[in-house]
């Protein structure tokens, strides 16, 4: 009894030598590998939160740039309507110096040429245009879209016309010309050299192009630019 009563004190003391120790160094890895789990999971969820920005940004441009055509067919309506308003008071866009789509109207977002120096991505083009005379328009999504069109000539408030011509009176500028136009029902309407009279018409079927632009201002800043041709 002794006996196996001494070795089992010493046996006890044995342990009671190393377990502090051991202990001790496995709290150390512990926290060491607590420390990179944690480092893992801050990781993870960054990447997660990118993705969703990401995605996120993609849809909203996606949806601005959707949301462009409404100001192409906004502007479109309003050429139409504008060209309704000139004829109905006998005004011919060919000869008539007064015609609206002769004249530079900035504060109706209407420019008589394609003047290199107007830059559409400047905020001041678009804050020239007068939110009473052309309101703008705001879809479902949020997305504000406002329209310049672009009467595609060399020279602003001149004629339209094949060549430049600044010598007659009233002087005449080269613009990009369309082929001849028909309506909805196959049926050819008047064509330019129908209508003008003297040298420096434009040729048959031919009328000026105008080119559309349209910028969306979207949720989160988003902005994006639209551009069609139209005669």
């Amino acid at each position: 009894m002794r006996s196996l009563s001494g070795q089992y004190r010493i046996h006890t003391a044995h342990q009671r030598a190393y377990a502090p120790t051991q202990r001790g160094v496995v709290l150390f890895f512990a926290l060491i590998a607590l420390v990179v789990m944690s480092l893992a999971a801050v990781a993870l969820i960054r990447s997660v939160d990118t993705s969703t920005l990401i995605a996120g940004n993609l849809a909203f441009k996606q949806s601005a740039t959707t949301s462009g055509d409404s100001g192409i067919e906004s502007a479109i309506a309003v050429l139409a309507a504008t060209e309704a308003t000139e004829k109905a008071a006998n005004k011919n866009v060919l000869m008539d110096p007064t015609h609206a789509f002769n004249v530079t109207n900035a504060a109706v977002g209407y420019y008589s040429n394609a003047d290199p120096a107007l830059i559409l991505t400047d905020n001041a083009v678009w804050d020239a245009i007068d939110q009473a005379l052309v309101p703008e328009i705001v879809d479902q999504s949020g997305n504000r879209i406002r329209y310049v069109i672009q009467r595609m000539c060399r020279n602003a408030d001149e004629l339209p016309n094949a060549i430049d011509d600044p010598g007659v009176v009233p002087p005449k500028t080269a613009c990009l010309l369309s082929s001849a136009a028909l309506d909805e029902n196959g049926q050819s309407i008047p064509l330019p050299s129908e209508i003008c009279q003297g040298s420096g018409c434009p040729a048959a079927g031919q009328s000026p192009e105008y080119r559309i632009t349209s910028r969306v201002v979207g949720p989160a800043l988003t902005v994006s630019y639209v551009q069609a041709f139209v005669y």
